[in-house]
C-alpha cells in the first residue's frame, strides 16, 4: 500500500490530469478520506471536515467525491450493505467487511491466490477485472 505523501503526489498528478483545480475543499475532502483508512463513507466524510469547513454541504462533499471516481482518483468499494464507502487506494486488493459493524479492512492482492477464472467468463464477455469481498464478524464484534 502507499503512502499518505504517496497518495498526495498521485492525487495532484491526476488532478492536474484532468484538469481539476485543487480547491481547498477538494484538498480537505481527500485528505480526510487518506487520513481515516477505514473506507469512510462520504456522511462521515462530510461530519469529519464541516469542523474545518462550516460552510460546505453534504452535497459538495459527495459530488466531490463522485468527480473524485469518475476521474479515477479514488475507487467507489462498492454499495457495501447498503453503505456507499469510498477507498483512496487504486493499487489492487481486496476487502474483509464485518456484516455487523459494516467495518472494511484491506486484504492485499497476493494475500489471496488468483482466482481460477472459468473460461466460459471469457466467452462473449470482456473481463475486465475482481474484486474479492469477505464477509466476516470482526473480532470487536464477535
Amino acid at each position: 500500500m502507499k503512502t499518505q505523501e504517496q497518495l498526495l503526489e498521485n492525487f495532484y498528478t491526476k488532478c492536474k490530469q484532468a484538469r481539476l483545480s485543487i480547491t481547498p475543499q477538494r484538498l480537505a475532502i481527500y485528505k480526510t478520506l487518506i487520513r481515516m483508512k477505514n473506507h469512510p463513507s462520504p456522511d462521515t466524510i462530510y461530519q469529519e471536515i464541516k469542523t474545518e469547513f462550516p460552510m460546505i454541504s453534504f452535497a459538495t462533499v459527495y459530488k466531490t467525491l463522485e468527480t473524485f471516481e469518475k476521474n479515477k482518483i479514488i475507487n467507489k468499494v462498492t454499495h457495501l450493505h447498503q453503505t456507499l464507502r469510498y477507498d483512496p487506494f487504486l493499487d489492487p486488493h481486496h476487502h474483509m467487511v464485518c456484516s455487523k459493524c459494516k467495518k472494511i479492512i484491506d486484504l492485499d492482492r497476493e494475500a489471496i491466490e488468483e482466482l481460477k477464472i472459468p473460461k466460459e467468463i471469457f466467452k462473449d464477455t470482456i473481463f475486465i477485472n475482481y474484486h474479492i469481498h469477505l464477509n466476516i464478524i470482526c473480532k470487536e464484534c464477535q
